[in-house]
């Protein structure tokens, strides 16, 4: 894709997929980043045009009112000087951790089982020595303290100069000091506070669900193990809406509760009610740092957009019989531990808050005595470092007994960019558990089968309109842009429009007496639904959108499609699934830690939220890791109200070793341990819950490694996989009875895997230390390998999962998500960098030639949609043998108006794709490919004329094969992290063209694939 006159024109997608903005200050209506495209395919602008900026920069639970709350951004937290909001962690302990050795001071950190008490004379004693260390440091430095940590994070925030920076890193006293960070609810779906509904009309027999009975909030219907009566919840977001029903129960605060109710704007002490059993406000650092409160916040624990409302009665919201939303009845909600009690922290202001004042939240939290926190919030594209100050204030929460449940993050489409990745916090992704589909009928008989949550028309069909060509494309009528549509155009019609903001397109249909709105993405998007009070079907995928695009050009004034509530099942895997926005592992800041830990419901979940931001409503329904994180907190208040002996560490386990697959996937990249059991997690038989001290030597480590944790997952990212990797776990047995545990290994294919003892017998409350051996075996390099080991007795079972990826010649920290890292090599000054140390040999199969062939094809529509039988697409089958190392297809034309797009599928999978904005020179390529039959399409997205000319190559390169000479020139040793560099240089002259080859090397008799090699010939070089 691309514009102008000459040249390579630059793509600018007007309808981009979601764009990750974790920390963004936008949490207002989607769609208002830009004008709206201009032109039409009639006058050769193009539907999907450059210029257009448009984003869909959401969070869950954004505000929708007409304008929306934007946060009062703060300038950069620290500036171009160094100058700015800091984070001081000092030396010393703070109350959560702190065992003794200070003269005259008794230890203040629990003893295991029990809970801190930060009323006791040791605590208050302690917490004076602290101030006056405090003071004395901020003195020294000449600085002037804002927010103050003594409980689970002993320091302080302030604004600082370079200099004071300086003077207190450079003081003993002082263990770090770290810009602050502003973070966000985790970036959303692109519908806006995503919503879900019970079908309307009866579904035919392809809609029922294949889950467990749920009620819309996705709590199970069947009773679980418990209610969680005597917990109190954490809860660290956006604030409460006390008025909801879900919380209007008065209740007497718990024994050892020593919280407060903080009154601010519009929240009051009555509020407080028992059910909210505590409230508080942390913007000190924010305000200081130069934000300001968005307009339509409330600087008071009262929630302005929705999201900790919804998180808060997720986790413990009281059960009520039959939501309605609208006027439509959703059926019963319910909290997962309906009878906890919650306490509020508020930390975003309009979304976005300073880690600062999330510290100061979770420091409040755990003095106020909470024994679950919960933490729906993230950073942008996942974390960055490991043990930032945000991690230890939750470590040192989880050392005093408290359990932490924290998201994922909603950034799917980008492999490992997981958030709250500690491996003391429980990190949480997403899975589907209600279908909620419907089914388009277009009027050549083709059925797409989307989402919709809303009353549909059913029936026959209605007269089908292209939003484009229904009203003035200068409005941005391809998106049904509020004031874009032309009543008599629509009147009565299904119009399509391309996704933007959602909501406002939807009002825009029904003000102006359409019937219906059909939403499609042409660059595909997630799955996933709001409520619109307006018959919407929503089209996720980009094959969707490329069929509905192509049927409206073939039919500009008679298309039609009948829409009904339900479909065949084919819009997800199956019940449960992981979301497809649920961001996936592995966790790319530490190695042998192993994230998500597992899924929750996450997507369409009905609960209470703010009728401010919301359009006046007091329930909807949201998606995210944001709604699975809570679900998981209120499962850790039920467990702890059952066993208040178990450990945060052994609640997790609980959690972990009973999950069970999701449909479509058992990778534990995308899973984790599973979806979650509660019934099968109140009794678990064994945990395996790593110490206090393993937990503090990684959480006092520069660059840790989690391998050698004892957690309930084994990670074995970047291993050398030349040698046996060995580790242990302590597995101690819960329940009530002595049993014996037998050890088995599934999955992991190629690898080879022993247990010792392969079986062991434990009597309550008894461990044992296990040793587990994984080797290489067949397995493949640089690719990960996935499976689990299971220790199952005659009354329980236990299931850890495994995922290794040794690493031959490239280090990388993402999942495999088709797209080999590194593999691709120019001859002349090649490069990799090994996993393994040991003597060095390689072999190369010589180059052989890019194959091209001249086409020509008619072009189709001007700035279209991609869809394999359309106008304007060629396609071209070729079979690849067993034994291929690698097939590399590209495809360019001369003509600088044309802009070409090109698809590699094998059978109906997409294997990549490539779509440059910048350049027709499209490639793609696959690396050790499965053998078979494989199909380019090249897509003229668009073309320059009537007619488009273009060539298309491709190379097979063979692993075996012998091609014409090369001499391969490399070292002859490699030690593991050290790149060097190699030159594979053709032996004699090759004709004028493009070569490829492979690549392959050897170690002590161990052979490591190695690169798709390149090399372009115009003479003897």
């Amino acid at each position: 894709m691309a514009t102008g006159t000459s040249g390579n024109r630059l793509r600018g997608l007007a309808i981009p997929t979601l764009v990750v903005a974790l920390i963004t200050g936008t949490t207002g209506v989607a769609g208002t980043a830009s004008a709206a495209p201009t032109g039409s395919s009639g006058n050769g602008a193009g539907y999907f045009t450059a210029g257009s900026d448009r984003k869909v920069t959401l969070t869950d639970g954004a505000d929708r009112r007409p304008g929306g709350n934007r946060a009062g951004t703060p300038k950069a937290a620290v500036d171009e000087t160094g100058s700015g909001m800091y984070v001081v962690e000092l030396a010393e302990d703070p109350l959560t951790t702190y065992t003794g050795g200070v003269s005259g001071l008794a230890r203040t950190r629990p003893a295991a089982g029990n809970r801190l008490d930060v009323t006791s004379t040791p605590s208050r004693a302690y917490r004076r020595h602290l101030d006056t260390q405090r003071g004395a440091v901020a003195a020294a430095a000449g600085v002037t303290v804002n927010a103050v940590y003594t409980t689970a994070f002993n320091g302080f925030s302030a604004k600082l100069t370079a200099q004071q920076v300086g003077a207190l890193r450079a003081d003993k006293r002082v263990r770090a000091v770290t810009a602050s960070r502003a973070l966000g609810t985790p970036s959303a779906p692109p519908t806006a506070t995503e919503a879900t509904a019970a079908n309307p009309t009866p579904a035919t027999p392809g809609d029922a669900d294949q889950s467990a009975p749920t009620d819309r909030s996705g709590r199970p219907a069947k009773p679980g193990p418990g209610t969680g009566a005597g917990m109190v919840i954490g809860v660290l977001d956006t604030g409460i809406w006390p008025e909801s029903a879900s919380f209007a129960k008065k209740m007497p605060a718990p024994a050892n509760w020593h919280g407060t109710c903080q009154t601010g704007v519009a929240f009051v002490a009555e509020h407080c009610n028992g059910k909210i059993v505590g409230a508080r406000y942390f913007a000190d650092s924010w305000l200081a740092g130069g934000g300001s409160v968005p307009e339509g916040e409330f600087l008071s624990p009262r929630d302005a957009s929705g999201h900790g409302t919804h998180t808060a009665s997720t986790a413990a919201g009281l059960p009520i019989p039959n939501v309605t939303i609208d006027g439509r009845r959703f059926g019963p909600v319910s909290g997962v531990a309906p009878d906890a009690q919650i306490a509020v922290y508020k930390v975003l202001w309009g979304g976005m808050g300073y880690d600062a004042d999330i510290i100061a939240g979770i420091d409040a939290a755990v003095a106020d005595g909470v024994q679950v926190l919960n933490f729906s919030i993230g950073s942008q594209l996942g974390d960055w470092e490991a043990n930032t100050p945000i991690g230890i204030a939750f470590l040192n929460a989880t050392l005093s007994g408290v359990f932490v449940a924290a998201s994922a993050g909603n950034t799917g489409i980008v492999s490992g960019a997981i958030s709250n990745a500690a491996p003391w916090v429980t990190t949480v992704g997403a899975a589907v558990t209600k279908l909620d589909e419907a089914t388009a009928k277009l009027g050549d008989g083709t059925k797409l089968v989307g989402g919709s949550l809303d009353a549909l028309p059913g029936g026959g069909a209605l007269p089908l309109v292209f939003g484009e060509q229904a009203g003035s494309p200068d409005l941005g009528a391809v998106y049904c842009e509020p004031g874009s549509l032309d009543p008599a155009k629509i009147k009565g019609k299904v119009v399509a429009c391309a996704l933007s903001d959602m909501f406002g397109s939807a009002a825009e249909i029904k003000a102006k007496g359409g019937a219906a709105m059909m939403v499609f993405d042409p660059v595909g998007n997630y799955r996933i639904n709001s409520i619109f009070n307006f018959p919407v079907v929503y089209l996720p995928t980009e094959k969707q959108a490329g069929t509905l695009f192509n049927y409206l050009m073939r039919h500009p004034t008679d298309a039609t499609v009948s829409l009904r509530t339900g479909g065949d099942g084919s819009s997800v895997p199956g019940i449960p699934s992981v979301a497809d926005f649920s961001s996936t592992g592995p966790d790319k800041v530490t190695l042998g830690v192993f994230k998500p830990d597992l899924v929750a419901p996450g997507s369409n979940i009905i609960a209470a939220v703010s009728p401010v931001g919301n359009f006046g409503r007091q329930y909807d329904a949201y998606s995210g890791t944001s709604m699975a994180s809570p679900y998981v907190a209120g499962a850790a208040a039920v467990l702890r109200a059952a066993h208040p002996d178990w450990s945060p560490g052994a609640v997790a386990s609980a959690l972990r070793t009973t999950a069970t697959d999701t449909v479509g996937t058992s990778s534990p990249l995308e899973q984790g341990s599973g979806f979650i059991n509660l019934p099968r997690a109140s009794d678990p038989g064994l945990v395996i819950e790593p110490t206090a001290a393993e937990l503090i030597e990684f959480g006092q480590t520069t660059e840790p490694d989690g391998k050698a944790l004892n957690l309930p997952a084994i990670s074995l990212r970047e291993y050398d996989g030349t040698r046996p990797v060995t580790i242990t776990r302590t597995l101690t047995n819960v329940g009530k009875a002595r049993e014996t545990y037998r050890s088995s290994v599934s999955g992991l294919p190629g690898m080879k895997v022993t247990v010792s003892p392969a079986s062991v017998t434990l009597a309550p409350g008894k461990s044992a230390t296990v040793t587990i051996t994984l080797r290489r075996g067949s397995a493949p390099w640089d690719r990960y390998v996935t499976g689990s080991i299971t220790w199952q007795g005659k009354a329980h079972s236990a299931r850890i999962p495994v995922a290794a990826r040794p690493w031959g010649i490239s280090a990388r920290p993402y999942a495999d998500d088709g797209e080999e890292f590194a593999r691709m090599s120019n001859g002349a000054f090649g490069m990799v960098q090994p996993g393994f140390t040991g003597p060095l040999a390689g072999r190369s199969t010589g180059y052989t030639p890019m194959r091209r062939t001249s086409y020509s094809m008619p072009a189709g529509v001007y700035g279209g949609v991609f869809d394999p039988s359309a106008t304007g697409v060629k396609k071209v089958d070729f079979t690849v043998p067993a034994n291929t190392a690698g097939i590399v297809v590209e495809a360019n034309t001369a003509d600088p108006n044309t802009n070409l797009d090109l698809y590699l599928y094998k059978g109906d999978t997409l294997v990549y794709s490539s779509d440059r904005y910048w350049t027709s020179a499209e490639q793609a390529y696959k690396f050790l490919p499965e053998p078979g039959r494989y199909t380019a399409y090249v897509f003229a997205q668009y073309p320059g004329g009537p007619v488009v000319d273009f060539e298309l190559g491709h190379a097979i390169i063979g692993r075996n094969a012998t091609y014409s000479g090369a001499t391969l020139t490399l070292p002859s040793t490699s030690e593991r992290g050290q790149g060097f560099n190699f030159t594979l240089k053709p032996n004699k002259p090759l004709a004028e063209g493009d070569f490829w080859a492979y690549t392959e090397y050897r170690t002590n008799g161990t052979v490591v694939p190695g690169n798709l090699v390149y090399t372009q010939q115009s003479s003897w070089q």
